[in-house]
């Protein structure tokens, strides 16, 4: 039968092992404390709370890294559906019309439009819009009523992403809509949007060539 250990047999071993909680912090941050004016019992009071501050700071690190790598996983699987779909594009018409569906559905945009233009077309569209286009430039915001209408043909469109490449003798625009005013106006996103940008004049110069 096993003999119970006294208080006093703990107390002995733990001033022989003075080491002991330091590989066994969680068993530190379990345990309770009377309040006293002792200055010894506030220093271990003062321990045991950064000990405790410390694992919940650990934990809310923990839960945020795994959200983080659970929406990086669902953007990877998107990104590689929109991908595959891209790929398997059999001509630059097919190409085209299937881009702003795909776009809408997989990423749960609001407007999406892909647009092909001559240079006299976008020489044009600079003029109407207000706005000049550069290859390989991506703009963002919020835009005038003009603005909007001139680009997208939507009124209900507030803020937008338009991302510029140049395809053989023509201009590339990819343009993305949200009817949240307040959706593009920093640049977090633009990235993202050159990325997707870069994939479609990629297949689009396939056909050319």
């Amino acid at each position: 039968m096993t003999k119970d250990l006294s208080a006093k047999e703990v107390e002995l071993y733990l001033l022989k092992n003075t080491d002991f909680f330091l590989s066994r912090e969680s068993i530190v941050s379990e345990l309770s404390f009377k309040h006293s004016s002792s200055e010894a019992e506030s220093l271990l009071e003062r321990q045991v709370r950064k000990l405790r501050d410390e694992q919940k700071r650990l934990l809310d690190s923990l839960s945020i890294f795994l959200e983080n790598a659970s929406e990086n996983e669902e953007l990877f699987q998107k990104s590689k559906a929109f991908i595959l779909n891209v790929i398997n594009a059999v001509d630059e018409k097919a190409l085209t019309e299937m881009i702003p569906e795909n776009l809408k559905e997989i990423f749960k945009i609001d407007d999406v439009s892909l647009k092909l233009f001559s240079n006299s077309e976008v020489t044009k569209l600079e003029k109407e819009s207000g706005m000049e286009f550069s290859v390989n430039q991506t703009y963002y915001g919020s835009l005038s009523t003009k603005k909007i209408n001139t680009l997208f043909e939507n009124d209900s469109v507030k803020s937008a992403v338009v991302s510029v490449f140049k395809n053989g003798n023509k201009i590339g625009m990819l343009l993305i809509g949200s009817h949240d005013k307040t959706r593009y106006l920093g640049d977090e996103d633009t990235t993202f949007v050159e990325f997707i940008r870069d994939i479609i004049a990629a297949r689009l110069d396939a056909f050319d060539n």
